[in-house]
């Protein structure tokens, strides 16, 4: 099996524990503090892993061959994703999801650019297509637009960047080192919000949200805090595995599947039907996704056989 084909088989495997985590920051929102729920992630996920390698007796490394980039890494990915759970106290979880799928394009040029990767036209089209889906399943009214949603956009473009950095810097930092500056991102970022903001009186305005209390006296919340943040953390480090295996472009489109998990629960849980276009919506979302998936193995597949040829 390729590392291309593993990598996407890790990355389903985070995308439904992420999906899982969203569905469940989207019903306690309102009832806990996001800043709670993403400190409480990075402090858990960091000794999960910790431990892991501790077990494994395997060094557990927090330096990276490259500070700067681990940093800026770390503070980007903890910025987008605060603004993504922001959205979601004011817009369904499919709109945000469907505007965090425009990550893609910006996957496209961020590789170009940072990794110096061609692609065809071939790619930009499937890449159109899968994108083209999301917009038949949401049916945007743009003339309702609210600034929040711009904010899973940013998300976008915040988490595609840290992805393409982790491709460019894994021969140098490993997994475990990548997964380690995200979650220490989150704990570090997380505390000095909620210092800030319940030390200081800021207007807060579209960012209310983030002014909800810490909750250490009402277990049954606090059981659900850590449960997220188990599912959170275990999720953001397929996420980051799979993006050191496999192409870039071939995770952005895969990730799709998290669009689709929004459709079901929104059937199941809210109720809500899709139609026509929703359907036709998924069919291009999938047939994209497989058309890359199979695309990228074929590619990777020539690529060895020329050089066997050649040796």
């Amino acid at each position: 099996m390729s590392d291309n084909i593993k990598g996407l088989l890790i990355l389903l495997i985070g995308v439904i524990l992420i999906f899982t985590q969203d569905v469940l920051i989207k019903y306690t929102i309102f009832d806990a503090s996001l800043m709670q729920i993403l400190v409480f992630r990075g402090f858990i996920g960091f000794l999960l892993l910790a431990a892991y390698l501790t077990y494994n007796k395997r060094p557990v490394i927090f330096r990276s061959a490259h500070p700067y980039i681990a940093i800026f890494r770390g503070s980007t990915f903890f910025f987008g994703f605060t603004m993504f759970f922001i959205s979601l106290s004011q817009i369904s979880l499919a709109e945000a999801t469907s505007l965090f799928f425009v990550s893609p394009f910006f996957m496209t040029i961020f590789s170009y650019f940072i990794l110096k990767k061609n692609f065809g036209m071939n790619r930009l089209f499937s890449i159109c297509i899968g994108f083209s889906g999301t917009i038949l399943i949401i049916k945007p009214e743009f003339n309702n637009i609210n600034i929040y949603m711009f904010f899973p956009i940013i998300a976008a473009c915040s988490y595609s960047l840290s992805m393409v950095l982790a491709k460019k810097t894994a021969d140098n930092d490993s997994l475990f080192q990548q997964t380690f500056h995200v979650y220490i991102g989150a704990f570090i970022g997380g505390s000095i919000i909620s210092i800030l903001i319940h030390n200081y009186d800021f207007n807060l305005s579209i960012f209310y949200i983030l002014s909800n209390p810490w909750i250490f006296n009402d277990y049954r919340t606090l059981a659900l805090i850590i449960f997220i943040s188990i599912v959170g953390g275990l999720g953001l480090f397929c996420l980051i595995g799979a993006y050191r295996l496999a192409s870039p472009l071939s995770c952005s489109i895969l990730e799709y599947i998290h669009l689709i998990f929004a459709i079901i629960v929104g059937y199941f849980i809210f109720s809500e039907i899709p139609d026509l276009y929703s359907f036709i919506g998924i069919f291009l979302i999938v047939s994209s996704g497989i058309f890359i998936v199979f695309r990228e193995n074929k590619l990777e597949q020539l690529v060895v056989a020329k050089t066997t040829l050649r040796t």
